[in-house]
């Protein structure tokens, strides 16, 4: 059997195919990716692969086609547009083409896409609101292809590098402000509660009143979708309630800009009646009316940072961080303004 981290002789592809009782050719398909290998045999494979800690010794860059996977959870927002921008930037500056999939909505990739990176053999992988299940890891590390997760969905190994951006400062900057402006009756319309930016989002809001000595209303805390519907479903039934609040804290400007389909639908004049912030600051926060203030998530900046971090991984080099979040900052325009007096 072959010898783990701890034995004394190292793991080779020969040993792994001894213990899995097939040939050094075949278990090197498995490491390549090639769909021309039994799913049994891949699988007890890429068991001993995982188990022993297997990982293919070759040099930085030797062997890996000039390309970068780029792989989001959806693909049908101006949210994906600033990331794409930011990936394909430092990707074509260092040569290298993108490669774009999208994992149909769900937050882990289907194993297809894995075995589609192992076959290019590329360069690096990134992932957008999304992460790999355990077994995903363990298949791209033994390869050598390294990874990186922009915006995790939830709470990632420290081991598995990551950029994202202070989530909840931007969810408490953006209702301090509305505080700030007179407001009281605040609501919020947060993402997905099983999303970690989202829930940290809610959080920075419930610590912003908890500091002004706000209650928190639980009829005012809503979860939609991060889409411009779950913005107006949610934007309607709140400015329909008996007593609605004066002000919104949308959680991402497409939200925003459901809410403001909303408001319009119900006579509810921005920001006279009601005041809105959003949170990302897309390019269309600028040109909506009334210009929407917004939470900016430097959505381009982390993608940058992001393919840096992966092809420092990919030359062999040790960044001196694995997780990193960037700054968000509040971008006031004409969304916002004092309550009237009712």
């Amino acid at each position: 059997m072959p010898q783990g981290p701890a034995g004394s002789e190292p793991v080779t592809i020969s040993k792994i195919a001894e213990a899995a009782g097939v040939s050094v050719p075949t278990v090197s398909k498995v490491l390549n990716g090639r769909a021309d290998v039994a799913p049994e045999t891949r699988a007890r494979v890429e068991e001993l692969i995982h188990r022993h800690g297997y990982r293919r010794r070759r040099g930085p860059g030797a062997g890996r086609s000039p390309t970068i996977d780029l792989v989001f959870h959806e693909l049908d927002s101006a949210w994906a547009i600033e990331v794409i921008r930011g990936v394909e930037r430092i990707a074509r500056a260092e040569g290298l083409s993108v490669v774009l999939s999208e994992s149909g909505g769900e937050q882990t990739p289907r194993d297809a896409w894995v075995e589609a990176v192992l076959g290019r053999q590329s360069t690096a992988a990134i992932l957008v609101f999304s992460d790999l299940a355990p077994d995903q890891r363990a298949r791209l590390t033994a390869r050598s292809i390294p990874f990186v997760v922009v915006d995790p969905t939830g709470d990632t190994d420290e081991a598995v590098p990551s950029i994202g951006s202070a989530n909840w400062n931007g969810g408490l900057v953006a209702t301090r402000h509305l505080i700030e402006l007179g407001h009281e009756r605040i609501a919020v319309i947060g993402g997905p509660t099983d999303v970690l930016c989202s829930r940290a989002r809610i959080d920075g809001y419930r610590s912003a009143l908890d500091a002004a000595g706000l209650p928190v209303d639980p009829d005012l805390v809503r979860s939609g979708d991060f889409h411009i519907e779950g913005g107006h479903n949610h934007g309607r039934d709140l400015l329909t309630s008996p007593d609605p609040p004066t002000a919104i804290f949308a959680g991402s400007d497409l939200q925003a800009m459901g809410l403001y389909e909303a408001a319009r639908e119900l006579g509810v004049r921005i920001p006279e009646d009601l005041s809105v912030v959003g949170y990302d600051d897309l390019p269309v926060a600028r040109w909506v009316g009334p210009p929407l203030t917004t939470v900016r998530q430097p959505l381009t900046e982390m993608a940058e940072e992001a393919t840096r971090l992966a092809l420092m991984l990919s030359r062999g080099q040790q960044p001196p961080n694995l997780r990193l979040d960037l700054a968000t900052n509040l971008v006031v325009r004409q969304s916002t303004a004092a309550p009237r007096r009712r």
